[in-house]
């Protein structure tokens, strides 16, 4: 007898993948419609509670802009690459990345919950064909050095509960392992993932566990966001964010000040708002760095400390990120 699927699974599978559903269901004009890339190299995927938010007959919505394909992606700029921060360069094991010190990046699955078009990863060779991570663990084992694995990918949240489980008592298993990082998008689009098996994992382990939302505008989050975050900040979990600084997105003093603001008031730390990895086909989200230095410094001047993020850039080869 088969095991029923989750909730978050079945409501995963209403997930727009194709385009000519989504643009029905946006109300799209043929002129509009001609704007959008029906052939898209990066595969559309996006949660329909997320559509749902999205003003109809128009390309000028925030959340369109980050999760339709649009002609845009087509032109070649050639200052942006493939692998913009040269994740293959820094590969210990097929799932492993090793950029800074005394933490990894662990690659459970390539599997997310949404396709944002600016996904530095989208091109990222993903190890598809083993489902476990042995060689990862045991490099993991090997090096004493390391005190904090971040889960990311794709998205963690993406593993079912079995296989996260198991992940988590492998890690658990590790002495010299302090901290577990999640990095997500999930409850964006699907907050009912934040269920009573997660939960149960998360109470489970034996390690700190850091949760980072990945969110870029206000439009983004509501009260059943809200209610599921706060769920795992039940558990003592730290919850902070990183917000990618994107063109007519969230380029605004107004914008910014409104999101960062929101998540301070329901216990949420921003925590970087990242300059644009120049991926290509995501030249049109780019923000020059002056401009995103002065947006700063105007919010600094009406934001609380804490509400403040680093403003940051990757940067290949660097110890760290780095401020800017």
């Amino acid at each position: 007898m088969k095991t029923p699927l989750p909730l978050w699974r079945k409501i995963q599978r209403q997930n727009f993948v194709q385009l000519s559903p989504l643009v029905d269901f946006l109300e799209l004009s043929p002129h509009l419609r001609k704007q959008v890339l029906k052939s898209p190299r990066f595969p559309l995927n996006l949660p329909r509670r997320l559509a749902e938010k999205i003003k109809k007959n128009t390309l000028d919505d925030p959340i369109f802009k980050q999760f339709v394909p649009l002609q845009k992606e087509r032109i070649i700029t050639p200052s942006f690459s493939v692998d913009p921060v040269q994740d293959k360069t820094f590969r210990k094991e097929a799932k492993l990345l090793q950029k800074y010190p005394k933490r990894a990046l662990l690659l459970p699955t390539a599997a997310c919950a949404m396709n944002c078009r600016f996904c530095f990863r989208q091109n990222f060779p993903y190890e598809s064909d083993r489902k476990d991570y042995e060689p990862e663990l045991d490099r993991i084992k090997t090096n004493s050095s390391l005190n904090e694995i971040i889960l990311s990918g794709g998205d963690p949240l993406s593993l079912n509960e079995t296989a996260l489980t198991s992940l988590f008592q492998s890690l658990d298993s590790i002495p010299h392992i302090k901290r577990i990082r999640f990095h997500t998008r999930f409850p964006l689009g699907i907050p009912e993932r934040i269920d009573d098996a997660f939960l149960g994992t998360l109470s489970a382990s034996k390690k700190q566990i850091i949760f980072t939302l990945h969110v870029n505008h206000p439009k983004e989050l509501d009260s059943d966001v809200y209610y599921a975050l706060r769920r795992v900040s039940s558990l003592n979990i730290p919850i902070l964010t990183q917000t990618v600084l994107l063109r007519d997105i969230n380029n605004s003093v107004p914008v910014l000040e409104e999101l960062f603001e929101g998540l301070c008031d329901h216990g949420i730390l921003p925590y970087y708002l990242h300059q644009l990895d120049p991926i290509q086909g995501a030249a049109h989200f780019e923000v020059p760095i002056s401009e995103g230095k002065k947006l700063i410094s105007e919010l600094r001047g009406r934001l609380t400390g804490y509400a403040l993020p680093r403003y940051v850039q990757e940067i290949p080869g660097e110890p760290s990120k780095t401020e800017l």
